[in-house]
């Protein structure tokens, strides 16, 4: 089990929740010290970390060939998605996210402890899948081409640029569309259903290429797990260093869209 509780708001908050109480051996991933690499300009807010180095993190938390990895955070899936896409990301496909995460768990009164484990230590091997990621140049140039399918996976008003709490500048990149990441979920904070999320991403389907991206390569993972989920058979990539990475560059160009237009 993978702990990937985080909160951007209070960068600490993940780690003393998992210190209060976690499933039973559970490892804790923070999102910025484990799952992300430093920020800085050009990089956008969560790039990816050193592989090597993450790769023994890895190994130190008895991960590795062969093993399941089940991650999960507070419910929406956005932490425990970023961990799901890194391993596949690294050529390891044992890993599964919690429907609903430490909100099920403990919702269903399944036992928590604040007992730290002591995995036993294993070899985990890098093997990168470059074609699970985008870079920001090729993005740039299917931006300029109007080329294959880019999408937005941030919120609504995010997208159209009507508001941004994060990143510098608000809009979006020219060309993509939006669906938005939390649309996978109902109003319980679980994962729609097969059908419905097929019916969602079934128009991708045969598309090439396709790129999703978020503010920061983290919420758009959500979005890359239910494709998973739905069966599609399109191959996307996550554009990691997302809107943030894009909007630092000045020469990369931002839209926006009008409120009284619909989309």
């Amino acid at each position: 089990m993978a702990d990937c509780r985080f909160d951007l708001a209070d960068p600490s908050a993940g780690r003393r929740a998992y210190d209060r109480n976690h499933i039973p051996g559970a490892v804790y991933f923070d999102l910025e010290t484990d799952l992300s690499g430093p920020a800085g300009q050009g990089r956008g807010r969560h790039p990816l970390p050193d592989l090597e180095e993450f790769g023994l993190k890895l190994g130190k938390a008895g991960i590795g060939e062969g093993v399941c990895v089940v991650c999960y955070d507070d419910g929406d899936g956005a932490m425990a998605a970023r961990l799901w896409w890194m391993l596949r990301y690294l050529g390891h496909d044992g890993a599964a996210v919690l429907d609903g995460g430490y909100k099920a768990w403990l919702g269903s009164g399944l036992p928590v402890t604040a007992e730290v484990p002591k995995p036993l230590a294993r070899s985990f091997v890098p093997r990168p899948r470059p074609e699970l990621a985008a870079t920001m140049e090729e993005v740039r140039a299917m931006s300029a081409a109007g080329r294959g399918v880019l999408i937005d996976c941030r919120a609504p008003e995010r997208y159209r640029g009507e508001v941004e709490p994060l990143d510098p500048v608000a809009g979006h990149i020219p060309g993509a569309r939006n669906l938005p990441w939390m649309d996978n979920l109902d109003p319980s904070g679980r994962f729609r259903s097969r059908d419905e999320l097929v019916r969602r991403f079934e128009q991708l389907d045969g598309q090439d290429p396709i790129v999703l991206y978020c503010g920061s390569g983290v919420t758009a993972c959500v979005n890359l797990l239910a494709m998973a989920q739905a069966g599609i058979r399109a191959k996307p990539k996550l554009y990691v260093g997302g809107f943030s990475q894009w909007c630092s560059v000045p020469e990369n160009a931002v839209a926006r869209v009008d409120p009284r237009r619909s989309l």
